[in-house]
């Protein structure tokens, strides 16, 4: 709408790809958000909400110029800014500012800034720790800011849908609701151990989110977390029907992941393979410890392909994506106890020869070295998975829950 102001006055909804398979709404302004159209709704069921929606693709390096102009004001309040995806930023203002007054005046003056600046708004929350902050950035919105101290959180916070809770998502919201926990109030004067057997120890962790005993830290603007795991997902161009189909993918997706750990000096443990059928109700993921950790994207495709044989090779449906992960990860320094059926030559041999490839497709591109499969059908084999990934921040989990409270936190949603 920045770039078309002519679109300010009219429902319209940022598209992903249909060709590709990636047809759902990315973002809505809010006249198409009157219609009851949603971030992740099927763009096909958006038109059918509202035939007169004007949609258009992505600009993502548009998306990053302007989440890197933003983060350039915030920078300027705190130095301790945390990602929560490309347009959403936890700041700490503990050092800034003495008082909730004083914090209330600063995200005013950033709200102000932000649209002045570079013609976008923001809503902010302010709050004591991240996970309120977070939840009062989206209380009112566009352009507003909203303050959530220890005093008035129950006020503000209990009424909601507790679904509004940062990780509650639509299943684990359902399944409270069965339990007659409708609000965020409900959650917190629940006893988290009548949970336990439904939820898991996550429900621990809700309750005091809940409660406002988040104290998970803002993380430096140049810290980076330890990487646990490498994988990549991809939605298929068309249904996934054979197990060759399947094959195909499962070696696209690997070479990418072994070729993240071999730039990473890592080596996997464990490999995850996951999908999710044709019609999206159906989803999963499998796992295997292997008795060698390896990143050699061969042995990593076909210990994810006998998970598939093992646990999906009765195709009850066709498949719409599948994924790869690598997780325990290893040090390549790390000494590995070789079998009496592995010869050490042949596994360095196997390092040396997977090092070449990818030094090759670094440089020349990733059809400069193919497997023959892969010519089998160019359609599946014509992603390239390693330059598509795209990297998560890191979660509101890291550092934990505390009983102690007194910082000030601010989240800004652009």
């Amino acid at each position: 709408m920045l770039r078309n102001p002519r679109l300010r006055d009219v429902p319209m909804a940022v598209c992903g790809s249909k060709k590709q398979r990636h047809g759902i709404v990315l973002a809505a302004n809010y006249h198409a958000k009157r219609y009851g159209i949603k971030t992740a709704m099927s763009s096909v069921n958006a038109l059918k909400m509202c035939p007169g929606l004007y949609t258009v693709p992505p600009h993502y390096d548009d998306y990053l110029q302007f989440s890197g102009f933003a983060r350039s004001i915030y920078s300027q309040y705190s130095d301790r800014i945390e990602a929560f995806g490309l347009d959403e930023n936890w700041l700490d203002l503990t050092g800034c500012v003495t008082s909730l007054k004083q914090g209330a005046a600063v995200i005013h003056e950033i709200r102000e800034r932000v649209k002045r600046e570079l013609g976008i708004t923001v809503s902010i929350g302010l709050s004591f720790n991240k996970v309120f902050a977070k939840l009062g950035s989206d209380y009112k919105k566009p352009d507003a800011c909203t303050v959530i101290s220890k005093e008035n959180f129950k006020e503000v916070v209990w009424p909601l849908p507790v679904g509004e809770l940062l990780y509650v998502g639509r299943a684990t919201e359902e399944k409270l609701r069965r339990r007659n926990i409708k609000t965020i109030g409900d959650l917190a004067n629940t006893n988290p151990e009548s949970l336990k057997g439904t939820f898991g120890k996550v429900i621990e962790v809700l309750h005091s989110f809940a409660n406002g005993k988040d104290m998970s830290m803002v993380t430096p603007t140049d810290f980076e977390a330890p990487v646990k795991s490498v994988g990549n997902s991809f939605t298929a161009p068309r249904d996934l029907k054979t197990d060759e189909d399947v094959r195909i993918m499962l070696y696209s997706l690997s070479e990418s992941v072994g070729a993240r750990l071999a730039e990473l000096r890592k080596y996997a443990s464990t490999i995850e393979f996951s999908y999710v059928n044709s019609d999206m109700t159906s989803h999963a993921s499998r796992q295997k410890k292997l008795e060698i950790p390896t990143n050699i994207s061969g042995e990593i495709a076909d210990t994810a392909f006998g998970l598939f044989k093992r646990h999906y090779s009765h195709w009850p449906s066709p498949l719409r994506k599948v994924g790869v992960t690598g997780s325990g990860l290893l040090s390549i320094k790390t000494p590995r106890q070789l079998t009496v059926w592995e010869n050490a030559e042949q596994v360095n041999k196997k390092e040396d020869f997977e090092r070449t490839v990818n030094a090759l497709r670094a440089r020349y591109g990733n059809n400069i070295v193919q497997r023959a499969v892969m010519l089998t059908d160019r359609q599946l084999s014509g992603m390239d998975a390693k330059r598509d990934n795209k990297i998560h921040p890191v979660g509101v989990f890291y550092g934990g829950m505390s009983e102690s409270w007194g910082v000030y936190q601010a989240a800004a949603t652009q």
